[in-house]
């Protein structure tokens, strides 16, 4: 019986709005929306004991192991109030995502936004397109399967009905990466590809239905509008229980396999794209014949060439995709908006950690983190290591950064039965952050008689991480239970704060 809620588990269990491992919260991937489901973790558990108690008293009593860093501060004078560990480096999972805002938003700008065009090296007449159509990527990590069905149609709107050159993608503005932590499972949704053209989050629908003796089998880009069949991700069955998934390198294609004995009658989940540039053309192609305009073959062009822009779709302001990104944790839109802002500061960014860096560089410079060492952008990596101190620090500079509190998602109080608690005297706009056996909570406070303070927690057993064996990356022994005391710990700490110090 456990082995196979396990199977049906890796199955159905969509991390797609997930930063990292071992969600508080597993769900199907959306049906009706390429919209990420808001994470778990918005909530913190009610205290076991009296917040009364010292931080030790109540640190001890969560029984985590590890260690637990945090510190809080006066958000007006930055005077320090509490700390414990506060100069230990540890790993701060998608706490790290706060950062990347603000380093996109003092580079780039609230009101930057992503482009994507179709465009053309030829002349056109009578509706004929003489040369090459190009879709040029300008790294949006939003683009959906809805803009790239509009674009198509807007193409057609121009009256285009033929294009006699090639058909090519561009996805060189940003590096092309398979993956954002090489040691996490090939199969989760949360650790897609990366690249100058991206859709879906980088993610592909998987859907499976008992027909007869086999399944009838999907791979699509769905949307709340469509469900385009895509040819660049292949499914086969295989006669097999385990590995519930298994992935190679195609060529022109993802292939995939999935495990028979774990199907069951029907199920759905969202799985990662390895060839983003490719998926987003291979869509595109689709919706423009829809239109009927035929495109050859997609093939990718290493340099976007002189055009002419014929359709562009724009993304929402940055300020939007960061408010979201920090309620959704997703990954993929912290990863692309960190490169951007280092293309644009002038560095490198050949590689996630190279880009990682140098915000690094700029965290511990403008944000006077000290000595953060970030290895990626969203926190998926458990390599970046910050401290609670430099956490709070980074809270505090940011009183300067206009409208950053209101991207942080309120955080609601519980109580015993997990409940949570409307009206709570003490109200929380924070980032959290969840790895397993690391649990973190960094952002603001205000305490029943309005003051305000700045704090940072982090928990972690980096010890008991390291242990987890790759089939249980997902959802290791003790993670759910170790990740609910963590956040009773967070809590506790926030309402002793709110009594010591409001």
């Amino acid at each position: 019986m456990t082995n196979l809620f396990t199977r049906r588990f890796f199955l159905t269990a969509s991390a797609a709005a997930s930063v990292s491992l071992g969600n508080v919260a597993f769900a199907n991937a959306p049906l009706t929306s390429l919209r990420p489901s808001a994470r778990g973790g918005n909530a913190l558990a009610a205290p076991a004991v009296s917040t009364a108690s010292s931080p030790d008293a109540l640190i001890t009593a969560a029984q985590l192991g590890g260690a637990v860093g945090f510190a809080v501060a006066d958000l007006r004078s930055g005077k320090v109030l509490e700390t414990g560990n506060a100069a230990m480096g540890l790993p701060p999972a998608s706490t790290a995502k706060a950062v990347t805002a603000l380093y996109a938003l003092d580079t780039l700008g609230a009101n930057f936004r992503f482009a994507t065009q179709i465009s053309t090296n030829g002349s056109i007449a009578n509706g004929v397109v003489s040369g090459d159509l190009f879709l040029i990527g300008g790294g949006d990590p939003t683009l959906d399967t809805n803009a790239l069905a509009g674009m198509a149609s807007k193409l057609k709107s121009l009256g285009i009905r033929e294009v006699r050159g090639q058909f090519y993608y561009v996805d060189n503005a940003l590096p092309n990466l398979r993956d954002i932590d090489p040691s996490q499972p090939d199969h989760v949704s949360y650790n897609t590809a990366i690249s100058g053209l991206n859709l879906n989050f980088n993610r592909v629908h998987f859907e499976w239905r008992r027909a007869g003796n086999g399944y009838s089998v999907t791979m699509d880009a769905r949307s709340n509008k469509y469900r385009p069949e895509v040819y660049i991700a292949k499914m086969s069955i295989a006669a097999r229980d385990l590995p519930v998934y298994t992935y190679k390198d195609g060529g022109r294609f993802d292939e995939w396999s999935v495990a028979r004995g774990a199907l069951g009658n029907s199920g759905a989940r969202w799985l990662p794209v390895r060839k983003p540039g490719l998926y987003a053309a291979d869509v595109l192609q689709t919706f423009a014949r829809a239109q009927g305009i035929v495109l050859k073959s997609p093939k990718r062009s290493e340099r976007a060439p002189k055009t002419r822009a014929l359709v562009t779709n724009t993304s929402a302001p940055l300020s939007t995709i960061l408010r979201d990104m920090l309620k959704y944790s997703t990954n993929i839109t912290a990863e692309v908006v960190g490169l951007a802002a280092t293309r644009k500061r002038g560095g490198r960014i050949t590689s996630l950690k190279a880009s990682a860096s140098e915000m690094s560089r700029w965290a511990n410079a403008a944000l006077k983190m000290g000595n953060a060492s970030f290895a990626d952008h969203s926190g998926l990596s458990d390599a970046s290591k910050v401290t609670a101190q430099g956490m709070v620090n980074a809270m505090l500079m940011a009183r300067s950064s206009a409208g950053f509190a209101e991207l942080l998602k309120p955080i609601a109080m519980r109580d015993a039965n997990r409940k949570v608690i409307k009206n709570h005297p003490i109200k929380v706009h924070a980032k959290t952050g969840t790895l397993n056996f690391v649990s973190a909570l960094s952002g603001y406070m205000t305490a029943p008689d309005g003051k305000q303070l700045a704090f940072a927690m982090i928990c972690a057993d980096t010890g008991r991480r390291r242990g987890i064996k790759d089939a249980d990356k997902e959802a290791p022994s003790g993670g759910r239970a170790w990740n609910r005391r963590a956040k009773a710990l967070q809590q506790q700490l926030i309402e002793r704060w709110g009594t010591v110090y409001g």
